[in-house]
């Protein structure tokens, strides 16, 4: 049996998220109907994480085994004549035989964009959320560095469906910044690993903090022992990238 690593890259717009659903096209679900292709058997595949509905990956990281001898170079080749042109691997290894993308990931890198130019080219839409509404940009670049360090984000998640197992969501962010180019606004965020919709509700806080709504008090509440702040605003899915995860 071998143990396969492959990076891959996707367009999420058409599709339910990365995990397998009944009856819902997903990532998770489209690459292991090519791969049961090759292999001519089931093959399961394991991810990083699970991108929700709408979300993007440049770099999401997979794994899986299979007993198939193809070289690793002929594989890609032929995973991508058989996947949809908006799923493409970038990269496939051999991997150690208890390799896990997920519980062996150091850290991830996210990217949420917004277009602030009063027009959103039809070639951007999908990939942008479009907001051309006054912000105090520069205050969100102040205070985008307060979600570093080590706390519990529940105040940044949404429920999930694992709540009730009472695990930890504290999680530690490395880098958060906010920087304009052109005319997109790009929060970048570098961490540990990411609760549900949590870089999403990031940046609807900070887009409150650039409405004048929210202050870096109000920031700093929602780290505080025993918050009871719910989560959110959330911003829409089509806007986040997962850029990298590192081992």
């Amino acid at each position: 049996m071998r143990r396969i690593r492959m990076t891959v890259s996707y367009d999420g717009t058409e599709y339910h998220g990365w995990q397998v659903q009944p009856g819902l096209p997903t990532i998770q679900s489209v690459l292991e109907g090519v791969l049961a292709e090759i292999e001519g058997a089931p093959v399961k595949v394991a991810g990083s994480g699970r991108t929700d509905a709408g979300v993007h990956a440049r770099a999401q990281v997979a794994a899986f085994t299979m007993v198939n001898p193809i070289p690793v170079d002929n594989l890609r080749k032929a995973i991508n004549r058989l996947l949809p042109l908006d799923i493409r691997v970038i990269e496939v290894a051999e991997a150690a035989a208890d390799f896990h993308p997920r519980y062996q990931a150091r850290a991830k890198t996210y990217e949420y964009r917004l277009h602030r130019g009063e027009t959103c080219s039809p070639f951007d839409h999908r990939y942008v959320y479009h907001y051309p509404y006054p912000l105090d940009e520069a205050r969100i670049f102040e205070l985008a560095p307060m979600i570093e360090g080590e706390y519990d984000f529940s105040a940044f998640a949404a429920s999930d469906d694992k709540d009730d197992l009472g695990r930890s969501k504290v999680r530690r962010v490395f880098h958060s910044r906010a920087s304009r180019s052109g005319d997109l606004l790009i929060y970048s965020v570098r961490g540990s690993g990411f609760l549900k919709h949590m870089v999403r509700n990031i940046v609807g806080v900070l887009l409150e903090v650039g409405k004048g709504n929210l202050t870096r008090a109000d920031i700093a509440k929602r780290f505080e022992p025993g918050c009871a702040i719910p989560p959110g605003p959330s911003v829409p899915a089509l806007g986040l990238f997962l850029v990298s995860v590192e081992y």
